[in-house]
């Protein structure tokens, strides 16, 4: 592999190693000393566009701990503040002689375009509305854990309801692209004002009954509200919102003995999911946040050391 640009792009073989890599990976973190020496002399720019804490502090993590030199470049304190193009600040990062750039930017496409302008290797930490590839290969290597350490399998066979707004929502892209080649059968629930454009054409259920999707479930994924990208007219209220797509207390008892429940992040408590759910013992959202330095220390080796 020369860059990671989405799911899409990804054989299942590249799939597959990137999540059995990920899973030796994870030892790491719980090593007193977290360091591998395997990117040794190797430099890893992350440029965001956009704000972000989890993303880009688990690829810094992920470079520092396999001993690669890590810089962060925010949009905001850059050249691109001044009016500089894209273009212009990949090419110049670029000319400096480094091996990756992990990039996020509100254009989708965006970081495709950029690995044909760039000697290093791109990798796509969040295009607009179009994917979010290592979320979802973070969201599968925390399930995978999670089943297996409860004999539950794989997540073949398995049932995974995504519930939220699914419009503005690059996460459910890559999932709703992943899941399926890992066997799992996936469940969009959304109110039909927040559901993609073309979604009937992905390999996915559609349904905007929450309640109805729960019990078969195996994993619910809450997606973020994203407030950000709304200009209104989405749904009535968020309090209306709440009572039809939010996973409540009380929603919880629908649930599955062996469901769990997933979120990308961040969290909007008391939107799409209270803090009952949030904190309970069925919640694998720190788990994501663990797997998310495992997947991205993997995807950082296949590129530059495999």
């Amino acid at each position: 592999m020369k860059h990671l640009l989405g799911i899409e792009s990804m054989s299942l073989d590249d799939i597959h190693a990137i999540l059995a890599t990920a899973e030796e990976m994870h030892d790491v973190q719980h090593r007193p000393v977290k360091k591998l020496p395997t990117l040794r002399g190797r430099t890893v720019v992350n440029l965001f566009f956009e704000d972000s804490t989890r993303t880009r502090s688990s690829f810094e993590l992920a470079a520092k701990w396999l001993s690669a030199d890590a810089i962060n470049v925010a949009a905001k304190g850059s050249s691109a503040s001044k009016g500089e193009s894209m273009r212009d600040t990949l090419t110049t990062l670029d000319a400096m002689g480094i091996d990756a750039i992990v990039m996020r930017h509100a254009g989708s496409g965006s970081v495709a375009q950029a690995a044909g302008w760039v000697e290093a290797s791109m990798i796509n930490a969040g295009d607009g509305t179009h994917e979010h590839p290592t979320q979802a290969l973070l969201d599968a290597h925390a399930m995978l854990r999670h089943f297996r350490a409860h004999d539950l399998g794989t997540l073949e066979g398995k049932e995974v309801v995504i519930v939220g707004d699914l419009l503005h929502s690059r996460v459910v892209r890559s999932n709703a692209l992943l899941l399926p080649q890992l066997g799992a059968h996936v469940t969009l629930v959304a109110p039909p004002t927040l559901l993609p454009p073309g979604v009937s054409a992905w390999n996915v259920d559609i349904c905007h009954d929450l309640d109805a999707a729960l019990p078969d479930a195996d994993v619910v994924m809450m997606l973020r509200v994203q407030r950000e990208r709304m200009l209104g007219g989405f749904f009535p209220s968020e309090r209306e919102y709440t009572i039809r797509y939010g996973l409540t207390a009380a929603r919880l008892q629908k649930l599955a003995p062996h469901a769990v429940i997933a979120h990308p992040g961040p969290l909007n408590r008391g939107l799409e999911i209270s803090s009952a759910a949030a904190d309970s013992a069925r919640s694998i959202v720190l788990d994501q946040v663990s797997a998310g330095v495992a997947v991205r220390m993997s995807v950082l080796y296949h590129l530059l050391a495999a």
